[in-house]
């Protein structure tokens, strides 16, 4: 009896949505060609508007790339389930947020992708702490409570970073990834205006809050499933 195949998910699920965001950066350009740069009767989106989306495809492409890129420089393996999140939330920010408009469509769904965001950065903070200590043992015999903090510093920063790009990309090429308008482009004024930003930040923090206490407890007391992805990093380093 031949022994059952395994579907390589993390494969499968990487190349449908390359594809989806290479095909949706080449859409989103021609439309951004024929779209009009100021509002004219007929037209739901202008330029300035797939000039956001393109822009988010193109950054979406290069962070599908990154993680190869990373492995190929620094020996640094995203294991297989955290990738498959990874990816999938690039689809979920990206193409449905950006590109099919759930950013407007769908309630709090920015909301919800910043927690996760969160959550994810966090995990990946106790990978990126394996491959920088240098030793022959896992880096659980770092201080738990330094361990857990070095999590959550690290998914801030990113978040921040984030943010930083967010606010110089709307000055720079007049959008608005801060949401600082409506749908309709009426501008939002006083604490109004900075709302999206200041609760992204705020559920970012929450969603890495999470997983460092997470992270702590696991190496605290029970050394539980951080420690197993943290073993499982470095073996594939070496």
């Amino acid at each position: 009896m031949k022994e059952k195949r395994k579907i390589p998910w993390q494969t499968v699920i990487s190349i449908v949505v390359f594809v989806t965001m290479v095909s949706s950066a080449v859409v989103v350009g021609i439309s951004m060609w024929k779209a009009p740069s100021i509002p004219t009767e007929g037209y739901i989106r202008l330029k300035s508007d797939y000039v956001l989306m393109l822009l988010q495809c193109l950054l979406g492409i290069a962070a599908m790339l990154l993680p190869k890129w990373l492995n190929r420089k620094w020996g640094l393996e995203i294991p297989s389930g955290m990738m498959i999140l990874y990816v999938v939330f690039l689809y979920c920010a990206i193409y449905l947020g950006e590109v099919r408009g759930f950013y407007y469509l769908i309630p709090r769904w920015d909301t919800i992708l910043h927690t996760f965001s969160g959550v994810a950065l966090g995990a990946l903070g106790f990978s990126v702490l394996s491959l920088l200590n240098k030793s022959d043992r896992v880096p659980v015999t770092l201080s738990p409570v330094f361990v857990a903090i070095f999590a959550f510093s690290f998914a801030m920063a990113v978040d921040v970073v984030w943010e930083i790009y967010e606010f110089v990309a709307d000055g720079v090429l007049q959008m608005n990834m801060q949401k600082h308008s409506l749908s309709d482009g009426t501008p939002l004024l006083g604490r109004s205006a900075v709302a999206d930003t200041m609760e992204d930040l705020m559920v970012d923090a929450f969603g890495a809050l999470v997983i460092s206490l997470v992270g702590y407890v696991s190496l605290k007391f029970k050394k539980g499933w951080i420690e197993k992805l943290l073993l499982k990093v470095r073996s594939k380093q070496v």
